[in-house]
């Protein structure tokens, strides 16, 4: 099992070249049976590394592209008339598969993007007054392109909090981008990928999280860290229940990525970003600004010792 896991980071590294710690992100956040979302510009890499995580898994894998002519039913599926028995029968849409990729999802109106809601909190969708389940494990990877970029529609902050971690992947570093300029093509390297991990396994890991162990000291340290969140005028609304829940199941998730069976505080603080920062909306408008407020509550906040 421990194996397995490294093999999996160590896989995708082949294929996302120079992001380490964001490809750790993107893994915790499958260990911990959560979404992930995935923001930037087009063309750094975003459908690459959710095609080479769904084939180094060995998962079933869907691709929706998002657009504003999308509807719902293009997402979940819909029931078809059959003339020759006079019946309807359902037709299921891509969301039944194990991993799904909604690319460029601030791409389609806001009746589209709530298609996704009951699937990513449930693992269910409902049509016609039917609760189905989707397949097991399911795991929603999701793009979207910056807000300022033509015909996008901002998620709302009901959906974003459904996305257990959000990553960037950012331009790559100058002798990285000259690799990726004279190395193979990524489409090619990713057809000779190989799962390394089977779907049982990874069923089994993700069960594995509830038995990591947390101190009462770092549910303190975890408490500080979003009460923190919820005092300061800096945000509209402080972290909720709910994304305190997300940052545990992470911090256990990255504790088993480094082999251990017990939380330590750098398993908070390296998922506190990208289990936080989509979560809290700014007060102010200013841009650019060389501070980070969510990782500066990091130095604000007394790690226990």
């Amino acid at each position: 099992m421990k194996v397995n896991i490294q093999h999996i980071t160590d896989s995708l590294n082949k294929i996302i070249l120079g992001k380490p710690e964001q490809i750790k992100l993107a893994v915790v956040c499958l260990l911990a049976k959560g979404h992930l979302l995935i923001e930037d510009l087009p063309g750094m890499g975003k459908t690459t590394l959710a095609h080479a995580l769904a084939k180094v898994l060995g998962l079933d894998f869907q691709r929706i592209q998002f657009t504003s002519d999308l509807l719902p039913g293009d997402i979940l599926g819909s029931a078809i008339y059959r003339r020759s028995d006079e019946t309807f029968k359902f037709h299921e849409g891509p969301i039944f598969t194990q991993v799904i990729l909604a690319d460029e999802v601030n791409r389609a109106t806001p009746k589209s993007q709530s298609a996704l809601l009951e699937a990513m909190e449930e693992y269910q969708v409902t049509v016609d007054g039917v609760s189905r389940k989707l397949p097991e494990p399911f795991f929603v990877i999701a793009t979207q392109n910056p807000f300022h970029q033509i015909g996008t529609y901002p998620l709302p902050e009901s959906q974003l909090d459904r996305f257990l971690i959000r990553i960037s992947l950012g331009y790559p570093a100058r002798e990285v981008e000259r690799m990726l300029f004279t190395g193979e093509d990524s489409r090619k390297l990713i057809e000779e990928l190989e799962p390394v991990i089977t779907p049982e396994q990874l069923i089994a890991l993700q069960a594995s999280i509830e038995s990591i162990k947390v101190s009462d000291k770092l549910f303190d340290y975890l408490q500080d860290l979003v009460d923190a969140t919820r005092q300061s005028s800096e945000w509209t609304h402080g972290i909720s229940p709910r994304g305190g829940l997300a940052l545990i199941r992470a911090a256990k998730a990255w504790a088993v990525l480094n082999q251990r069976d017990y939380v330590v505080p750098e398993d908070i603080q390296s998922v506190w970003l990208g289990v936080c920062e989509h979560r809290l909306l700014s007060q102010s408008s200013s841009v650019g600004s060389a501070i980070n407020p969510v990782a500066d509550i990091l130095s604000n906040v007394a790690v226990p010792r």
